[in-house]
C-alpha cells in the first residue's frame, strides 16, 4: 500500500495559533545505531509560503537514490537547513538524550544563520531539543552571553508530533537531510573500517556487524558504553 503524503497541515497549525511566521522542524537518524554518530536533520519553512513537495516521505520510505535525489529540491524548498551530529564519543560522555540535544542545536545554529525558526515541530513525543535550563536575567547580563555554547537547547517553544516523519512534510524533509548526510558519513568510515559492513548495516546492530565486533573488537566510531556484542561473550 502507498503512503499517505505528509501535509502542511501541522505547520500552518502551530503558526497560526500563536501567530508565528517562521516554523522549524526536527528528526533524528541513528539513535539506536551501535556506530557512528547520532545526526539531527532541521529545516524552516514559512508555511503560508511554501507549496507541497512532491515525493518527499519519510526518509525510511525512500530509497537511497530517491533520498539523494531529494536533497537538491528539499534545499531549495526551505528558507533555511542544517544537519548536525554528536559523535559515538560525544554519545558514550553525555548520554544519548544529551547527544541528540547537541546534534540538534548544531543543526539549528547552522540553520539560524540562514533564517530562525519561531517555534519548531519534533518529530516524537520526547522534547530533547528544548534547553534543560532557562537562562536567568542575571545571565543575560554576563560577559558573552548569547553565544551558541552558552545554551544547551533551544529557547523558542517545541511541539512534539507522534509519527511527524509520516505526518508533516517539514519533519519529513528533514529527516531525508539527516539520512542521506549521516548515510554518506558511514559509508566513508566503512573504508577504513571495511570488516564491519557499514556500507549495508549504517552502524546498526545486525549480526554480522555484532560478529565484527566479537572478531576484531570496538573502533572508535562504536558507542563503548553500549552493549555492542551478547552478554557473555
Amino acid at each position: 500500500m502507498a503512503s499517505v503524503a505528509p501535509t502542511l497541515i501541522h505547520e500552518r497549525a502551530l503558526a497560526s495559533e500563536r501567530g508565528h511566521r517562521y516554523i522549524g522542524a526536527a528528526d533524528e537518524v541513528g539513535r539506536g545505531s551501535l556506530a557512528g554518530p547520532v545526526s539531527v536533520g532541521y529545516v524552516v519553512i514559512d508555511p503560508a509560503d511554501v507549496p507541497l513537495l512532491p515525493g518527499v516521505r519519510d526518509s525510511k520510505l525512500l530509497s537511497d537514490s530517491v533520498r539523494h535525489e531529494l536533497v537538491p529540491a528539499i534545499k531549495s524548498w526551505v528558507a533555511a537547513w542544517g544537519v548536525g551530529h554528536a559523535s559515538a564519543a560525544e554519545i558514550d560522555a553525555l548520554g544519548l538524550v544529551a547527544a541528540l540535544r547537541l546534534a540538534g542545536l548544531r543543526a539549528v545554529n547552522f540553520a539560524h544563520e540562514q533564517q530562525a525558526a519561531d517555534a519548531v515541530l519534533l518529530d516524537g513525543n520526547l522534547d530533547w531539543l528544548s534547553a534543560t535550563i532557562q537562562p536567568t536575567l542575571l545571565d543575560s547580563l554576563l560577559p558573552g552571553f548569547g553565544d551558541p555554547e552558552d545554551v544547551d537547547g533551544l529557547q523558542i517553544p517545541v511541539r512534539t508530533l507522534i509519527k511527524g516523519d509520516l505526518l508533516a512534510l517539514s519533519i519529513a524533509a528533514a529527516s531525508i537531510l539527516a539520512k542521506v548526510e549521516r548515510d554518506d558519513l558511514m559509508d566513508s568510515y566503512d573504508r577504513a573500517y571495511p570488516a564491519y559492513g557499514w556500507i549495508q548495516n549504517k552502524g546498526y546492530g545486525t549480526e554480522s556487524h555484532r560478529q565484527a565486533i566479537l572478531e576484531h573488537g570496538a573502533t572508535d566510531y562504536h558507542r563503548r558504553s553500549w552493549q555492542l556484542t551478547p552478554k557473555g561473550q
